[in-house]
C-alpha cells in the first residue's frame, strides 16, 4: 500500500485520503446548514453550480466540536459518480508514502477513529492515519 496522500488535519490528528480520490481542496466556504439532517452533516456547499454536501470530519470521528468562528478547509473527494466535501481543520500537503512504513490501525486508538481508518503510515515527524475515504464522508442511515 504504497502511494501518495492528501493529507489534513483535524483536531491535531493528521489523517490522509489518496489522492486520486481528492477533486480539489478549498479554504472556508459559505455554508447553507441542512434543518433536521444527521448530525455528521455541516450543511450544503455551492461549489460552481453543484450542490455538494459538507460532512464534518471531527463529529465524524468522535472528536470535540470546532470552536465558533475557526476557520474550516473542505477536502472535495469523488464518491460513487458525485461530490462530497469533507470539513477538515486544515488542509496540509500531499506526501508520497513507503510501503514499508505501512502498518495496521493501532489497537490503541479509540474506536470512534480506528473504525474509519484503513491503516497508518510512520512519516518522518508523524503518524499518517489513511480515512477510509467511503465512510469517512458516509451519513449515518
Amino acid at each position: 500500500m504504497s502511494g501518495r496522500y492528501c493529507t489534513f488535519g483535524v483536531c491535531g490528528l493528521l489523517l490522509g485520503i489518496d489522492v486520486e480520490r481528492v477533486q480539489e481542496v478549498l479554504r472556508d466556504q459559505d455554508i447553507t446548514p441542512v434543518p433536521l439532517s444527521d448530525p455528521s452533516v455541516l450543511g450544503l456547499l455551492n461549489l460552481r453550480g453543484q450542490i455538494v454536501t459538507a460532512i464534518d470530519a471531527r463529529h465524524r470521528l468522535g472528536l470535540a466540536e470546532r470552536s465558533p468562528g475557526q476557520s474550516v478547509a473542505h477536502v472535495i473527494v469523488r464518491c460513487a459518480d458525485e461530490a462530497v466535501s469533507l470539513a477538515v481543520d486544515i488542509e496540509d500537503e500531499v506526501v508520497a508514502v513507503d510501503e514499508e512504513t505501512y502498518e495496521r490501525v493501532p489497537d490503541t486508538l479509540s474506536p470512534s477513529i480506528g473504525s474509519l481508518l484503513t491503516g497508518v503510515y510512520k512519516l518522518d515527524a508523524a503518524l499518517l492515519l489513511v480515512l477510509d475515504t467511503d465512510l469517512a464522508v458516509s451519513v449515518a442511515a
